[in-house]
């Protein structure tokens, strides 16, 4: 085949986000990058990544296909109106449900989500992860925004930055060493 051929024929590829929660003095914020990139171009600069799902109560941000996680984030908000908005029990049965299920398996993605009290991270493993210090992270930036904002939160209290200044911060830093993620930023947070 004709190379130009070859790579129209190729799967368009939609990757790279970066997804940040930090819970911080009672208060957590959750942000979102904007930035989605088709194979080798950005084709938007403020995605919303971030939103407020089961009557505002739970704050969901994820990463991956779009289409999977917002059928995710739509069969965890079935699952909070089923177990009356228990966060841990709707989480454990979405992992298990995209564990186990044939056609859920497939869809590749992964949400962070945060009520007032609790954080979790879950994913298509059947993981359901609550982190130790009340940071969590996910993405092709996860990794820069989790220490970003692990070493900022432990300088909070001298710095005097609440969860939404660790969260800017940390994102800014994420978006300046990760070509998939930029710094238009959208936040949710609990106060």
């Amino acid at each position: 085949m004709i190379p130009h051929i070859q790579e129209s024929e190729k799967m368009m590829k939609f990757h790279g986000t970066t997804i940040l929660a930090v819970r911080h003095n009672g208060k957590v914020a959750v942000a979102g990058d904007g930035q989605v990139t088709l194979n080798n171009s950005v084709v938007k600069h403020s995605a919303k990544k971030v939103r407020r799902i089961y009557n505002d109560k739970i704050i969901v941000g994820f990463a991956g296909a779009t289409a999977d996680a917002l059928h995710l984030s739509e069969k965890l908000e079935n699952k909070l109106e089923r177990y009356n908005g228990n966060l841990i029990r709707s989480a454990v049965e979405l992992a298990r449900d995209w564990r186990t299920d044939k056609y859920l398996r497939r869809l590749e993605a992964m949400m962070i989500a945060v009520d007032e009290t609790q954080t979790f991270l879950i994913s298509g493993n059947g993981d359901v992860i609550e982190p130790d210090e009340g940071v969590m992270a996910i993405g092709s930036g996860g990794v820069a925004a989790h220490a970003a904002a692990v070493a900022l939160l432990k300088q909070a209290e001298i710095i005097g930055f609440d969860a939404r200044k660790i969260v800017e911060e940390a994102m800014k830093i994420a978006a300046s060493v990760c070509v998939f993620t930029n710094d238009v930023v959208s936040i949710e947070e609990f106060r």
